[in-house]
């Protein structure tokens, strides 16, 4: 179905008793399917939070048993669709909210991206499942694969967005043996530094100094003006080098409060999709 179509079938309510959408508890992790253990979801929550601290995106991670519990005879984009929708994921103009969700059940997943993204970022999320879930899925490791896949959906397409960059070009053909020795090498390299650095915030890991080059800035940020449901709040994010001495402020918008609340967990921003992303099944 083509994209525009898809998002105008969403525009509009659906029969009533159609479908029931599960109601979150919470805006980064929703382990509904009971698959995630409880150190894994721990450090998704920092990097989801951390996220969208930084850059004000809102990315969410589900696990589900089966859709049809909630909407039978839906197809998966259908149904990732109308629940982004129904959430209102993300903020409400830049469109940039991504929802992560894993059917165990069904064996199925998709990466739904907000309607800001490009279908560039389409491919990417492609990849992404291919290269970073569904081998941990296939094995039966549920909880590495999310943390795996996630950690890369907010690598490479959150914060490539955030910063205005186009998606990364798909890998030239041919280079199969390659992309599995660099991946291989790759991990290796993620699970050394991950014991090395465990417990420290996604982005203090990545960051690097710009004064000295070296990773490892740490950030703090301090709200200056809460805010508000009809006015934004700004703060200051503070940059400090452990290595060189090196600190920074910056500042940061605050998205206004939605006026709509669940569970105590707070609420999404209002975003919405258009049907982008990509699924995958195991």
């Amino acid at each position: 179905m083509p994209r525009i179509l898809l998002f105008l079938l969403f525009l509009f309510p659906f029969t009533a008793g159609a479908q029931a959408w599960p109601e979150y508890r919470e805006l980064a992790v929703n382990d509904f399917a009971a698959i995630i253990d409880d150190a894994t979801e721990a450090r998704l929550r920092e990097a989801i939070k951390s996220l969208r601290a930084d850059t004000g995106i809102e990315l969410t991670v589900l696990t589900l048993t089966s859709r049809q519990d909630y909407w039978p005879g839906a197809s998966l984009e259908q149904f990732a669709t109308g629940l982004f929708n129904a959430w209102g994921i993300g903020d409400s103009e830049r469109n940039d909210g991504i929802l992560v969700l894993v059917l165990s059940g069904d064996r199925d997943m998709r990466i739904e991206l907000g309607a800001g993204y490009s279908t560039g970022y389409d491919n990417t999320a492609k990849r992404i499942i291919d290269n970073d879930f569904l081998p941990a899925f296939r094995d039966g490791d549920y909880a590495r694969g999310i943390e795996t896949g996630t950690d890369a959906v907010i690598r490479k397409i959150a914060l490539r967005k955030a910063a205005g960059q186009e998606p990364e070009a798909a890998p030239p053909p041919g280079g199969a043996i390659i992309s599995i020795a660099l991946g291989i090498v790759g991990v290796f390299i993620a699970a050394v530094i991950g014991l090395m650095l465990f417990g420290q915030r996604l982005f203090d890991r990545l960051r690097r100094c710009p004064s000295c080059g070296q990773r490892g800035v740490h950030t703090s940020r301090k709200v200056l003006k809460q805010p508000t449901r009809k006015t934004k709040g700004h703060g200051v994010k503070i940059l400090e080098c452990e290595s060189c001495g090196y600190r920074s402020a910056l500042p940061y918008t605050i998205g206004m409060i939605s006026s709509s609340s669940s569970s105590g967990g707070g609420s999404f921003g209002g975003g919405s999709s258009s049907g982008g992303g990509a699924s995958g099944s195991w």
